[in-house]
């Protein structure tokens, strides 16, 4: 708008005439703005007085707030408002840069220009110049409309104002929000023609800077939450360009890689990893990578076995602007495979149930055992709960918080053994994962693996097995180098490994390898103490599972259970009682005989024939003869015992022994049947008592 002194006497007619005198405005006046008509009726209403400034100031620590508050603004727009002021210099020009709220937060004039303003309409850092404390003005009433205005001279809603004329432009955040005002005072005789184009201008270049800034600033807190984040991996990071030089790193990857702190920083890929094969190039390679297992060379030459990463980062032309390598060690894959796997040792001592003598003996040796670090031989006939020994020992150790990995070398096809056990290098054999495969025996490093039904275990394995208890090294099929391993060897079986070593089924150096502490799990028939303790157990453990109530047994029922041999020892016991439980009635609190096998029910009541009337008496020697032993360990190591004792119990063992043998011609699985006695036992007994079946025939 063109302004003239014409306009400015007719201004002050209407302002002298609505504001003074308040006299109506007439409608749609020509002579006045709207905007400029709009602030002064809500001037008006605000009942500012027109003739005096109200002085609307922050004192010193409000105004120190205010200004820490908006430190981000004052410093971005004070450059913009030095270099304004540069062209205005010297012309009684006033800058003022303000809050939303109309708060004077900077001002640069010349000294004498600010004494002037502050003495006539108190202009000065920390008044505010909001339209309800100084009616319409450049500064509140910018604010109000939030567009760049032009007051001049009149317009102005208060007197003092009337000499100047304001220039005034909102400034904005990233989210268009109004957060202050950029505003130039000058007075009304100077020509003011493109004094709001330069304003403008001013206040566009505060915008985009604060855009940058804050574009810097979430660059920045990107940057360092990406920093702090591959700090928190567990695994080695290092990204580097396309030129291969790094830009980033965490503390992780220099200590896998053995090298110090700060000694990549802007290194170049190649001078830090070497591969010991040139037919892998990461740098080359156009694919991501996921867990690839290689070796990698350190500086001081030693080879650390990986898995290693690659996501390389692309534009939107494909073309690789840099890569993001992932470094993570084995055993700490092997210990996440191993949690998610279910390779852990949920029992303890405290899990074997009973009181008998026979496994009280057992536990005592086995706990030494956990105090140990020597191979365990556990012994036992199927379903005495060997695995649950191992474990036992196993949590009662110091690799209680390693792994436990079990293998049934019985149920593995031969052929898939080895591979199995030690793993096997990528390309090893026809169908062979692509990546290659650890072991069990890599993946309980630090820890157990338990060795099931070793007795069934191939000859031509039993020599792999018999390397790695020597060397405790292994070396993956189809592989180079050699892994050291920190594993402890359980061992179990239900056959006679020593007469697997007389018929050449089983290696006598890897027999007495692993039978370095025998631990003999006893039968449930040797051990019938304990029958009414695991019935309880069972019982009220499978009714909890199955949301039964029963709670007890029949008393016909527990005589016949209590009665019964079990060869199936206590899984048989077990799985009886998980059956008795599912067939009997909602209603029913107890186990009664109909939900009991008939099996089980007969062979219980059978009497026992003429032709085995010395059974009970024979146990009973050889139970007496086994409590006189000082102890399990000394009974299993008796080698080379005289024929007969002066222990009288001894001595009649013997003789029934070698009646027994003579009435069978040898056999000794007949033998035990006649004695009543596990065939184990008797093959124990003829160990102890040197007595050559051979020679009774």
């Amino acid at each position: 708008m063109n302004f003239t002194k014409d306009y400015n006497v007719t201004i002050k007619k209407k302002w002298q005439d609505y504001i003074v005198g308040d006299m109506p405005m007439p409608e749609n006046d020509s002579k006045i703005r709207d905007f400029i008509y709009e602030s002064w009726k809500r001037s008006k209403a605000w009942q500012i007085p027109p003739f005096e400034v109200k002085d609307k100031r922050l004192s010193d620590s409000a105004l120190k707030k205010l200004q820490k508050r908006n430190r981000q603004l004052i410093q971005v727009a004070h450059p913009y408002i030095q270099h304004l002021y540069s062209f205005i210099k010297g012309t009684n020009f006033t800058l003022t840069l303000t809050d939303a709220d109309g708060y004077v937060l900077d001002i640069i004039s010349d000294d004498t220009m600010i004494r002037a303003h502050m003495k006539k309409s108190a202009l000065a850092i920390g008044c505010c110049r909001s339209e309800q404390y100084a009616g319409t003005n450049g500064i509140g009433t910018c604010l109000a409309v939030g567009k760049p205005i032009q007051i001049y001279g009149s317009e102005h809603y208060i007197q003092p104002h009337h000499e100047y004329v304001c220039s005034a432009a909102p400034i904005r955040n990233v989210d268009g929000q109004i957060i202050g005002c950029l505003d130039v005072v000058g007075p009304i005789s100077l020509p003011h023609n493109h004094t709001l184009a330069m304003v403008s201008a001013s206040a566009d270049g505060i915008e985009k800077e604060l855009k940058m800034t804050e574009a810097y600033n979430q660059l920045s807190t990107i940057t360092n939450q990406m920093h702090s984040t591959i700090q928190a991996i567990d695994s080695g990071i290092i990204m580097f360009d396309a030129t291969g030089k790094v830009s980033q790193y965490n503390k992780r990857a220099c200590q896998i890689l053995k090298l110090s702190p700060n000694s990549i920083d802007n290194e170049n890929i190649n001078n830090i990893l070497e591969f010991p094969s040139s037919s892998f190039d990461f740098q080359k390679a156009d694919q991501d990578i996921q867990n690839l297992e290689i070796s990698l060379t350190t500086h001081n030459g030693e080879l650390i076995p990986v898995y290693l990463s690659l996501s390389h980062i692309k534009n939107e032309g494909e073309k690789r602007l840099g890569t993001v390598l992932v470094i993570s060690e084995q055993s700490k894959i092997h210990k996440l495979v191993n949690r998610s796997s279910g390779f852990t040792a949920t029992y303890t001592f405290d899990s074997i149930i009973g009181k008998s003598p026979a496994i009280e003996a057992a536990k005592n040796i086995a706990r030494a055992a956990a105090r140990s670090t020597s191979n365990v031989l556990i012994l036992g006939e199927s379903g005495t709960g060997k695995e649950l020994m191992a474990q036992s020992i196993h949590n009662a150790s110091d690799r209680a918080k390693g792994p436990f990995i079990a293998i049934n070398c019985g149920s593995l096809p031969k052929g898939l053994i080895e591979s199995e056990l030690f793993g096997y290098e990528r390309g090893a054999f026809t169908g062979a994962n692509k990546d290659g495969q650890p072991g069990k025996f890599e993946l309980a490093n630090g820890g157990t693996i338990f060795l099931d039904e070793i007795g069934d275990m191939p000859l031509e394995l039993q020599a792999s097995l018999l390397r790695v208890l020597q060397t405790k090294e292994i070396v993956r099929i189809g592989g180079k180098h050699k892994k050291e391993i920190d594993v402890r060897i359980m061992a179990a079986t239900n056959v006679d490994l020593l007469e697997s070593v007389k018929r050449k089924e089983f290696r006598s150096d890897l027999y007495y390898r692993l039978n370095v502490l025998p631990i003999e799990v006893p039968s449930l028939r040797e051990r019938k103490s304990d029958i009414e303790l695991l019935l309880e157990n069972f019982v009220l453990s499978i009714s909890n599972i199955m949301g039964k109530q029963i709670t007890k047994i029949d008393p016909d029922a527990q005589a016949i259970l209590t009665n019964y041999d079990w060869p199936g020892n206590i899984r048989e016991l077990e799985n009886v009682i998980e059956r008795a439980v599912n067939l009997a009635l909602p209603s029913d609190h107890s186990i009664t005989i109909d939900v009991l096998p008939t099996s089980i029910i007969e062979a219980s009541k059978q009497q026992i024939v003429p032709a085995k009337t010395t059974t009970s008496t024979t146990a009973q020697l050889f139970s007496t003869a086994q409590h006189s032993s000082k102890s399990a360990e000394n009974e299993i190591a008796v080698q080379n015992a005289p024929l007969a004792s002066e222990n009288p119990v001894e001595n009649r063992s013997y003789q029934l022994i070698v009646e027994a043998l003579k009435a069978e011609r040898g056999n000794v699985t007949k033998t035990s049947e006649r004695l009543g006695i596990p065939k184990r036992t008797l093959y124990r007994r003829i160990q102890k008592y040197n007595i050559n079946k051979f020679r009774l025939l």
